[in-house]
């Protein structure tokens, strides 16, 4: 009987009194962990799950959950949605998260949402987007950035079912895993912080590195943004990334371009087109069965793959059947230059100096976290 009694106080603390999962704190963030999947396993210690706002639901871990026709099947059960929770972490398909993981149908398979503290979120995204190991003033920069980005996300997505994907869509996490000391340290030393632009959190876009210059971004989304202009950056030419080839087949470029909605037929040379102040192209002109036709650089480098042609500054040429890209640089080169970062500050910069640099104009603020 007191473990009962312990159990149901238990499930009071973390879903309320009405059973619904209660907020975690008032500075907390949503993440699509996975959408579309057919099955997650979900396992972990001590944890507490609730069915469909209202039912505390005894689980049998480590167990499968799988999209039915009427929502989420969970030990013989179909239920609409889980919220599970649990002390330390909770394991979705063997990664480990902290805070809650709510699951629910979707159009195509389960949608799995990490709701958890902000900071904790920026622990577990540290060593995915750079290294832990890289000193201390670029982690602190990534920190920030990264929750820049997040609170900006969250206010525009504030009605959506998460604020951010977990993938390089928005910014690369893979829960708490890979959390280490350094990370955690950047993450306090820079507590609350966000960089903002005439009194609004920016959105802190970066890049793994920029080859020498970043972009503006009207150069690659087509609208303007005051604090994103591009600068000139020497600082990543250590970055192993920093020079790329590639050749395809000029099969597969054309078949990548028509599933991306292109009506390309009959592919025969590729070349490049015109470049903008930073040295990147702005389009291509692509000679087909059907003449010429021209398309945005940005938008070829999409179609045809992100990490194969991995920025758009570079050459192309076509020999046989074949075409080959050498380039620089690696991501869309808007604002803050990760690798261009870290040697900033083995160079003694500090954070805000860094910070400053890549995005002109912001100011660096305590965020209330509302």
């Amino acid at each position: 009987m007191k473990l009962f009694f312990t159990i149901l106080f238990c499930l009071c603390f973390i879903f309320g009194e009405t059973g619904a999962a209660a907020p975690l704190q008032a500075d907390t963030i949503r993440v699509a962990l996975q959408k579309g999947s057919e099955t997650i396993r979900l396992d972990g210690t001590g944890v507490l799950a609730i069915a469909d706002d209202v039912e505390p639901l005894r689980l049998s871990l480590p167990v499968q959950l799988k999209r039915v026709m009427n929502g989420v099947s969970v030990n013989g059960r179909t239920v609409r949605k889980l919220v599970a929770s649990a002390p330390a972490v909770l394991i979705v398909n063997g990664k480990g998260y902290r805070g809650t993981i709510e699951i629910t149908p979707s159009d195509k398979g389960l949608l799995v949402v990490n709701e958890l503290p902000l900071d904790d979120y920026l622990v577990g995204l540290i060593n995915c987007e750079i290294s832990s190991q890289w000193p201390m003033e670029a982690i602190k920069a990534q920190a920030v950035i990264a929750r820049s980005y997040a609170v900006y996300q969250r206010e525009t997505r504030k009605n959506a079912l998460y604020h951010l994907e977990s993938s390089v869509l928005d910014q690369v996490y893979d829960g708490c895993d890979i959390e280490d000391s350094r990370a955690a340290r950047g993450v306090q030393e820079t507590a609350g912080e966000v960089l903002t632009y005439d009194g609004r959190v920016i959105q802190a876009f970066y890049h793994s590195n920029c080859g020498g210059h970043t972009e503006a971004a009207e150069n690659v989304w087509g609208s303007p943004i005051p604090y994103l202009k591009g600068v000139d950056c020497k600082y990543c030419q250590s970055a192993p990334s920093v020079k790329w080839e590639q050749t395809l087949t000029l099969g597969r470029i054309e078949s990548q371009l028509r599933n991306s909605g292109y009506k390309v037929a009959g592919l025969k040379d590729i070349r490049p087109g015109r470049r903008n102040a930073s040295g990147r192209l702005t389009d291509l002109v692509l000679v087909t069965a059907n003449g010429r036709q021209t398309l945005p650089a940005p938008k070829f480098r999409m179609a045809v793959g992100s990490t194969v042609i991995r920025s758009t500054n570079f050459e192309v040429r076509v020999v046989g059947d074949n075409a080959v890209f050498a380039g620089a640089g690696y991501g869309h080169g808007v604002g803050l230059c990760q690798w261009g970062a870290k040697q900033r500050a083995s160079d003694g910069f500090d954070y805000r100096e860094i910070l400053s640099y890549y995005y002109p104009g912001t100011q660096l603020v305590k965020n209330n976290g509302d």
